[in-house]
């Protein structure tokens, strides 16, 4: 089995220390009873209240009023970037992006997923994200996946059903225990998972 740690997560107005040390930023979270559910973009995580050992609030970052000019830089660096960020693999986050655009930040799919990380418009928002701004799109992409990631956690089969769930969506993966049979999505997560060389 491989299972996938996340260490970092990416920009919330909260930030959850867990007990095992690694941080998570979430946009909120709530405490019922012996349980607390950490909120991140259009989903939770539940967890033991005995799992995080506090939550902080962040303080916004000041954004400085002119930004320096640079070069944009190319869609597999912004991918290595994102990865070293969230604690993910490069190995794995290349070939999310590999799967999905070819690393291109012009694709669209039939459906209308936009960009590297083929972001619906609707999921970019969510995330707070312009998926035609090519950073943002891997930002907001690989911010989703790691909750997915940590969303299955405890799963033994944690990296397939977070590609499941990226792909075809949690709803799918929930209906049918595991990942959907939908032949684009089988195959999806088969080729991330061969082009990553994981064992799962």
């Amino acid at each position: 089995m491989w299972v996938l740690v996340v260490a970092a997560q990416a920009y919330g107005g909260e930030c959850a220390v867990l007990a095992s040390g690694y941080t998570l930023r979430i946009d909120r979270h709530e405490t019922d009873g012996e349980k607390v559910k950490l909120y991140l973009n259009q989903g939770f995580v539940e967890l033991p209240v005995t799992a995080v050992e506090r939550i902080e609030a962040e303080e916004p970052k000041p954004v400085p009023a002119t930004a320096p000019v640079t070069a944009a830089a190319k869609p597999a660096d912004l991918v290595r970037e994102a990865a070293r960020r969230y604690g993910l693999p490069e190995a794995f986050l290349g070939s999310v992006a590999k799967a999905e655009s070819g690393f291109r930040a012009d694709a669209v799919s039939p459906k209308g997923a936009v960009g590297i990380m083929q972001l619906m418009p609707a999921t970019a928002r969510a995330l707070g994200a312009d998926a035609a701004d090519p950073r943002q799109n891997v930002e907001a992409g690989t911010r989703y996946l790691s909750a997915l990631l940590l969303k299955y956690k405890d799963d033994p089969w944690q990296v397939r059903k977070a590609l499941a769930a990226y792909n075809a969506g949690p709803g799918a993966v929930e209906r049918y225990k595991g990942v959907p049979p939908y032949r684009e999505t089988v195959e999806y997560v088969e080729r991330v998972i061969k082009q990553a060389g994981l064992g799962q």
